[in-house]
């Protein structure tokens, strides 16, 4: 004896193995919200951390792609910024001026104050004290902020650097790039007296061969694996000489 078992809309229960993969996944219906909506389908998250409750939150942060391959939403916003700079022409006319100012009174003996906290931290070590101390650093720090002192001071929390050890070594026997002399400005170049163009500049590989929507070779035979993974260790390095050049 057989009982029909009834089906609903979103059961499964009576779908066959087609019939639910024919079924948008979630991450596709995700991305496509997102994309309709403008907002950035691989974003970022980051840790923030308030040093007041020491409470932890994460913020999710656009990863600001310019291809729209990768995000399609960043890259028009990215597009039309920068659509809007050259029709506006948001151009510097004066070099900025990166003089540092000089530290103030108050600036200085706050400084030679965390000094001494700072001594007087690592003379008491890991007793109770010591935090007490360390909650008191961390308020000065906040206090140079305010009076305008930027760069990062050494932390009571910070273990300290490690040295950076490459993974590869540089070729010894490959020849250097050509280089230019690069003029240490921000201003660019001024031409027929008050002209200062603007232009839109895209950089474009030959084929390594036909791909796939998940970037998968279609044919594994002759696509150029050697060219592909030579362009990835250089592309960086010749986009720069070249816009340098």
């Amino acid at each position: 004896m057989s009982t029909n078992v009834p089906t609903f809309p979103g059961d499964v229960a009576g779908q066959s193995r087609a019939e639910r993969m024919r079924q948008p996944a979630a991450l596709d219906v995700t991305k496509a919200a997102a994309e309709q909506h403008g907002v950035c389908v691989r974003p970022f998250t980051m840790e923030v951390e308030d040093h007041e409750s020491y409470e932890v939150r994460y913020v999710a942060v656009p990863c600001g792609s310019t291809i729209e391959s990768v995000c399609k939403p960043c890259a028009k916003k990215a597009k039309a910024l920068r659509t809007a700079q050259c029709r506006e022409g948001w151009h510097m006319e004066v070099e900025p001026d990166f003089t540092p100012e000089p530290p103030t009174k108050d600036q200085t003996e706050l400084l030679e104050y965390r000094a001494d906290l700072m001594k007087v931290f690592k003379e008491e070590g890991n007793s109770a004290e010591a935090d007490e101390l360390r909650e008191e650093i961390h308020s000065v720090d906040e206090e140079l902020r305010q009076l305008g002192v930027r760069g990062r001071l050494p932390s009571p929390d910070d273990p300290g650097k490690r040295p950076m050890k490459r993974s590869t070594k540089r070729r010894q026997d490959a020849p250097d790039l050509p280089r230019r002399r690069v003029e240490k400005r921000t201003v660019g170049r001024e031409f027929a007296g008050a002209f200062r163009p603007s232009m839109f500049v895209t950089l474009t590989l030959d084929t390594y061969g036909k791909v796939r929507d998940d970037g998968t070779p279609v044919d594994p035979d002759s696509y150029d694996y050697r060219r592909a993974a030579r362009d990835a260790v250089h592309f960086a390095s010749l986009v720069d000489r070249w816009w340098q050049n």
